[in-house]
């Protein structure tokens, strides 16, 4: 559904309501996903739909209805369960007007029509450069190829208007060997920028360097992390700097801001518009969402908002709401950490005695407010000797604090895009000293 039809169902719902004040959010997603095993297509599904969400405001009380289904009936319906739930809702003194909207510019690069028309054919093409590497090397893949397209507008009855329309592309490889993985990833918001089959060479060349891995000892090792590691060990603050997260005391900014916390080479931005990955220049609500410092070398200096929380707090309304409501108030949805000045082989040249990691997996938190948590390396660990990889390595499980790591870090000079199913972000590759290692594996 294109952003005029957006905008016309959007004023459809808003005709239909007598709330004191209506939100229609309407949201159209085209999602294709084409997964792999053992250098076989296993799995082709696509959906394509179109949901609105109608926030109602009565007085104090706030009341939410969805539907995908969009005909006369079934909007007046919603609607009128919106306001009906709104009615049954408790009173919230701290309830804040919806926002009235403003200028935005949609980043260049965030929509790409050939993601759009991307057929199951192109994803196959994708999918077979993969299998030919793994066959080359006598290794069997696993992984995904996706393509997905999102439209959302934003109407509500003090005047906002706001729409975006973006694309996403990934490729997730996993190379098998006989004792050992490795790992590839990309990540676009235009398909043809991904090369399927170098993300296959990469994930082969880890298979094969890691193969007969060793068993080291766990404890305090240096470590390099590369951006797909990194990325996922830095998603676990990513709600630290919510305004929810500060307010209630869980972000390891509640300490208040201005204040150092990191290693002053740490800047931290929520960047929608970075070139590496153009995102949606609007939050939920339709306001237009700020780019800011979040961290600047090391100093806490800003965390993000929606209107609750910007009335909470006093504050301004950064534009970072979600869709309402969620447990988890505003979120930075585009972080960025900028390089550092050396390359990822001048960090390896560097170290005495450490480990490359290639990712993680299965991080689970156990200190929020120390932002603590343990998971197991994956797919490509080796270890690094004299400045030099020596072999690869049995996997280990760790348990560290991302900000203890923030605070001795080092990092690479180029960045890279790097995701999962509920984060996206750039970064660049982390030597991080005293990380923690409390045992190994058999595998």
């Amino acid at each position: 559904m294109d952003k005029a039809a957006r905008e016309a169902l959007g004023a459809r719902i808003l005709e239909r309501s007598n709330a004191d004040h209506t939100e229609a959010l309407v949201h159209s997603a085209q999602n294709e996903l084409t997964r792999f095993t053992h250098n076989a297509i296993h799995q082709n599904v696509a959906s394509n739909d179109v949901a609105v969400s109608i926030r109602a405001i009565v007085g104090l009380r706030t009341g939410v209805a969805r539907t995908n289904v969009v005909n006369d009936d079934s909007l007046q319906a919603c609607v009128e369960r919106a306001i009906a739930l709104a009615r049954l809702a408790p009173e919230d003194p701290g309830l804040a007007d919806l926002p009235n909207g403003g200028a935005v510019q949609t980043p260049p690069g965030a929509f790409a029509p050939k993601t759009a028309d991307a057929t199951p054919a192109i994803r196959t093409r994708m999918c077979e450069a993969i299998f030919e590497v793994a066959e080359r090397d006598g290794l069997w893949a696993a992984g995904y190829a996706s393509t997905n397209a999102t439209g959302i507008t934003i109407l509500n009855t003090r005047g906002a208007t706001a729409s975006f329309d973006g694309t996403a592309a990934g490729v997730n490889v996993k190379m098998n060997a006989d004792d050992s993985t490795g790992f590839g990833e990309a990540y676009a918001n235009d398909v043809s920028a991904i090369g399927a089959r170098t993300i296959a060479e990469t994930a082969a060349q880890k298979a094969l360097a890691s193969a007969k891995p060793r068993a080291v000892d766990p404890g305090e090792w240096t470590v390099i992390l590369e951006p797909a590691a990194f990325g996922e060990l830095f998603s676990y603050i990513g709600d630290h700097f919510s305004a929810q997260s500060f307010d209630e005391g869980s972000s390891f900014l509640s300490d208040g801001l201005d204040k150092p916390y990191l290693g002053e080479n740490v800047t931290i931005r929520d960047d929608y518009a970075h070139p590496l990955a153009p995102g949606m220049p609007i939050d939920f609500e339709g306001q237009p969402t700020q780019r800011l410092a979040l961290v600047e070398d090391g100093v806490g200096r800003a965390i993000v908002t929606d209107s609750y929380w910007a009335k909470r707090l006093n504050r301004t309304n950064t534009g970072h709401a979600l869709p309402a409501p969620n447990a988890y108030g505003p979120q930075a949805s585009h972080l960025v950490v900028d390089p550092g000045s050396a390359s990822i082989a001048q960090l390896i040249a560097g170290t005495k005695r450490g480990l490359l990691i290639s990712r993680f997996w299965y991080i689970r938190t156990v200190d929020q407010r120390r932002a603590i948590v343990t998971g197991m390396t994956r797919d490509g660990t080796f270890l690094i000797e004299d400045g030099s990889i020596v072999c690869g390595v049995r996997n280990m499980r760790f348990n560290h604090s991302v900000i203890e790591a923030l605070r001795h870090c080092e990092f690479s000079s180029d960045v890279r895009r790097t995701g999962s199913f509920d984060y996206s972000m750039v970064v660049p590759s982390a030597k991080i000293e005293g990380f923690t290692f409390t045992s190994g594996t058999d595998f």
